[in-house]
């Protein structure tokens, strides 16, 4: 009865104190600090939130900066992490921390300096970016072609050793153009060096190609030049940042084989590794729509590669103009496009690879379920990874060809698992979690299609170049399009 009473009494103690204790008794409480850290860096947030409702000592645990920087780690990776943090410890005005001033903690511990845990619940409640324009707010009436890229559209940009790399596009007179740009940004990535044109000629001329960074290097492949001509070409640039003669680049035409997909442009391209590089769809030969899957496989030096088509089903329909995004560990993610029927689409694929298998999987939603969701069909758009492991979906065109300036979050976190069903995955209850659509603050960027975007390493900052947009019409033109020349920054408020 006495060591009743005694039990008794403490749990009364601990509930007068304000908190819920476990049972004496519980194997949980002898539990080491650092091995409970251990455990709970291996669960989902949500479950840590609710381990840390359950009394004041595993609240102050799941409260830990050092959890959440790990979390950080977990779910974002280690560059986006490391970037963030040397963000932050490089700049002291407000205006650049993290999050607001009166979020962050003054201290010379980095883990004191970010808030984690806020951070992190922000990027998973973004709900609105900042844009401000990079570009000369008063562009010369004649663009010197060796100071500033052209004006152009359905080029390549792609961040790179702190760096913008810019080339090719269409271009006005239906040139399609050859040159390759450089733009150092470093650290500060509200502001850009002047553009620098480091080659020409090579690769030649051509647009709607793909181009994507694989460790220091670019992998391009593709594309049509000023003749109409589909290219099945793929090229290795490599950059190189010096003391004395500043930034180059230089590029090589890659050794692939007997093999290799056939000649296309507008197809949809992203790396899925430091080896990998996958491709689908585009406008083939005397202009039919392509549906195919290809992997390019790159040795350790990227030296040769090697193209191996993947035949599967179900898989996405023939299109073009559409993206492939990869997202972190096995999957990527392919949106929209204009298919056989010249029809514009928002269907939603993942190119899943775990078990060993390489197989696509749908994912089914209703546009009538998502608020502002009958304007989410689009082709020419561009889709890029962002903080979070999310997709931040800007502009592109729908069936009539009106284009748009709209920022849509595709966050296909909140999918079920793949491995449970085999060929789909309906989203009937989380359609409306999975598309957000995000508030526009700041500079209003004009409505384009076919422009290009990238994110800073951090994957914070968002570079948007160039597109179509909507001009003036002139007597002699039939439609009142035109090709942009803008720079514009768009960051996520958190």
């Amino acid at each position: 009865m006495a060591e009743s009473s005694s039990s008794s009494s403490s749990s009364n103690n601990n509930n007068r104190n304000g908190s819920w204790s476990w049972s004496w008794s519980s194997p949980i409480t002898s539990i080491a600090q650092d091995h409970l850290l251990s455990i709970l860096v291996l669960l989902p947030a949500e479950s840590i939130l609710s381990f840390g409702n359950t009394c004041k000592r595993f609240k102050s645990l799941s409260d830990s900066p050092s959890l959440w920087e790990s979390l950080c780690r977990r779910d974002w990776g280690h560059l986006s992490v490391d970037a963030i943090i040397k963000s932050s410890s490089s700049s002291s005005s407000s205006s650049s921390s993290v999050l607001s001033s009166s979020s962050s903690q003054h201290n010379n511990n980095h883990l004191n300096i970010i808030p984690w845990k806020k951070l992190y619940q922000r990027v998973y409640h973004l709900d609105s970016v900042s844009c401000r324009t990079l570009s000369d707010p008063t562009p010369p009436l004649v663009i010197d072609q060796f100071q500033h890229p052209r004006p152009r559209a359905s080029h390549s940009l792609n961040f790179l050793s702190g760096c913008l790399l810019l080339f090719g596009g269409g271009s006005d007179g239906g040139r399609h153009l050859d040159d390759t740009w450089i733009a150092y940004i470093g650290n500060d990535f509200r502001r850009i060096s002047e553009w620098q044109m480091v080659t020409s000629g090579i690769p030649s001329g051509r647009f709607g190609h793909s181009c994507v960074v694989i460790g220091d290097s670019l992998v391009l492949f593709g594309g049509i030049n000023d003749h109409g001509i589909r290219q099945n070409d793929t090229w290795i640039g490599q950059v190189a940042l010096k003391e004395t003669t500043g930034i180059s680049l230089s590029w090589r035409l890659l050794e692939v084989g007997p093999i290799a997909p056939p000649p296309r442009g507008a197809h949809a391209g992203c790396s899925t590794d430091n080896q990998r590089m996958l491709i689908h769809g585009g406008i083939g030969l005397s202009g039919v729509r392509l549906g195919d899957t290809w992997v390019l496989d790159l040795s350790e030096n990227l030296c040769t590669g090697t193209w191996r088509e993947i035949v599967t089903q179900p898989s996405p329909a023939a299109r073009s103009g559409h993206t492939l995004t990869h997202v972190g560990g096995t999957q990527t993610v392919l949106f929209g496009g204009r298919g056989l029927r010249y029809e514009v689409l928002h269907d939603v694929w993942l190119f899943d690879t775990s078990e060993g298998h390489l197989r696509w999987v749908q994912l089914l939603f209703e546009l009538c379920n998502i608020p502002g969701g009958l304007s989410l069909p689009r082709v020419g758009h561009s889709a890029t990874l962002i903080l979070g492991g999310q997709l931040l979906i800007h502009g592109g065109e729908d069936t009539y060809r009106r284009r748009k300036n709209d920022f849509w979050v595709l966050d296909i976190g909140t999918r079920a698992s793949v491995r449970m069903q085999p060929c789909t995955i309906e989203q009937r209850g989380l359609s409306g979690s999975m598309w957000r659509r995000l508030k526009s603050e700041g500079y209003k960027p004009k409505c384009r299609s076919f422009h290009r975007a990238c994110t800073d390493r951090s994957g914070r900052y968002l570079y948007v170049f160039g597109g179509m947009v909507d001009g003036l019409l002139q007597p002699a033109e039939g439609t009142g399009l035109r090709f942009d020349g803008e720079l514009f920054l768009v960051e996520l408020v958190l």
